[in-house]
């Protein structure tokens, strides 16, 4: 999660990455998967940098929804979340935003 001003943020050290299929792209030395099922995307996030490791964050994208998932072993079940994409389109935005009152205005495609 990203904290403080844009002037305070420590920026993330990448280095090329290839994938087993030859794609290139960028990592962190964080740990993360793709997987494209029948109705959905999945992407689980693992959490390795740090001393206070957190449980896997496993994501969904699904047509009409988002659901982001975490184990919590405090009280021993799965914790979910479920966004609207419009609501991960905020989230998207609200990341890289000062503190305030925002509203998005949808214009017409086109």
């Amino acid at each position: 999660m990203r904290g403080g001003s844009p002037q305070s943020r420590t920026p993330i050290k990448t280095r090329a990455l290839k994938d087993d299929a030859g794609a290139s792209g960028f990592y962190a030395g964080v740990m993360f998967t793709i997987e494209h099922e029948f109705d959905s995307t999945v992407i689980t996030l693992v959490d390795e940098a740090g001393p206070h490791l957190q449980e896997d964050v496993v994501i969904n994208a699904f047509e009409d929804c988002i659901t982001v998932e975490q184990y919590d072993p405090r009280t021993d079940q799965v914790i979910r979340i479920t966004l609207s994409p419009s609501q991960l389109d905020d989230l998207g935005l609200a990341l890289d935003l000062p503190e305030g009152s925002y509203r998005r205005v949808l214009t017409p495609e086109g």
